[in-house]
């Protein structure tokens, strides 16, 4: 499906006229059909330098947004914390994403999620405001969730479930990009990038608590980010997703990189001790051919920003 069909479909859903809502792409390692996915794993203080090599060990940002380009960029800033506290994607390696994406070209970059503390208190204390607001550029927008903006989106591949409300923007983007931070979380064991989904859904979303792995795993076959990076610059290693002791923090200047969503989340988790396949949604997502699990399967590209 082209894309000008696919909006034609997603207004007409919103407007209640279409029944269901098409799958927009299929994550790049898969449409490529890249068994052995491309990994980056990248250390460095300097942040901005961090995404840049990051990026760029995967092939340069113009390899994921073209001129003319709508991008979202999806970090977690779901809680009312500072930066330095780990709950949110530092507002460093944001801004430095976004930047990458208007010097690719990018006609419009939009950066949000649907947060669960207070939306302009987590936006402000995140950091987020004023790191959007420091790139100058009308063409960075740091927006608030409008919930007139979510569709009903038939999962046609989902096991557990068939329909949720998704937000539109993050449907219809030429390229979305996640970019969740890494953390511990009470009920996931940990909160990655197949879990970053929940900042683009509406609903009851504490109803998809229950077999949350697999609930994340289906919303993944409708919500595929172009590029994945999570942020593990510093790391939660308790007490998430909100956490707020600078005691459950600990500093990496690591970010992992990969178009697979499924292998990024896999190395993200041995950064806790854990295995992949300690993580339902991780193994959930690869049982349905959303991306590799096995560490050994992957191409590790490694580097110092």
């Amino acid at each position: 499906m082209n894309r000008r069909r696919f909006l034609k479909q997603v207004a007409l859903y919103s407007g209640g006229l279409s029944l269901s809502l098409p799958l927009l792409r299929v994550p790049e390692c898969l449409a490529l059909n890249e068994s052995v996915p491309e990994v980056a794993r990248v250390t460095g203080s300097d942040y901005g330098a961090l995404v840049r090599q990051t990026v760029d060990l995967l092939g340069s940002m113009s390899r994921f947004v073209k001129p003319g380009d709508k991008v979202v960029v999806k970090p977690n800033i779901g809680w009312d914390r500072k930066p330095e506290q780990g709950a949110n994607t530092h507002p460093q390696v944001v801004s430095a994403l976004v930047e990458m994406a208007l010097e690719a070209g990018a006609k419009e970059v939009m950066i949000f999620d649907y947060t669960c503390n207070e939306k302009r208190r987590c936006y402000n204390n995140s950091g987020m405001t004023e790191a959007i607001k420091s790139i100058g550029s009308k063409q960075a927008k740091l927006v608030h969730i409008d919930q007139r903006k979510f569709v009903p989106v038939e999962i046609a591949r989902g096991r557990s479930l068939k329909q949720w409300d998704i937000y539109k923007d993050a449907l219809t983007a030429d390229t979305y990009i996640n970019v969740p931070v890494a953390k511990h979380h009470g009920l996931s064991r940990l909160s990655l990038g197949l879990k970053n989904s929940m900042g683009v859904i509406g609903g009851r979303r504490g109803a998809l608590h229950h077999d949350l792995g697999q609930n994340l795993a289906d919303l993944a076959t409708v919500i595929s980010p172009r590029l994945t990076i999570i942020d593990a610059t510093r790391i939660l290693t308790d007490n998430g997703p909100q956490g707020g002791s600078l005691k459950d923090v600990k500093v990496l200047d690591t970010l992992i990189g990969s178009v697979d969503p499924v292998a990024a989340d896999a190395v993200a988790t041995t950064l806790f001790g854990l295995k992949p396949e300690d993580i339902a949604a991780t193994v959930a997502a690869h049982q349905m051919g959303l991306g590799q699990i096995d560490p050994a399967r992957m191409n590790l590209l490694s580097g110092s920003g």
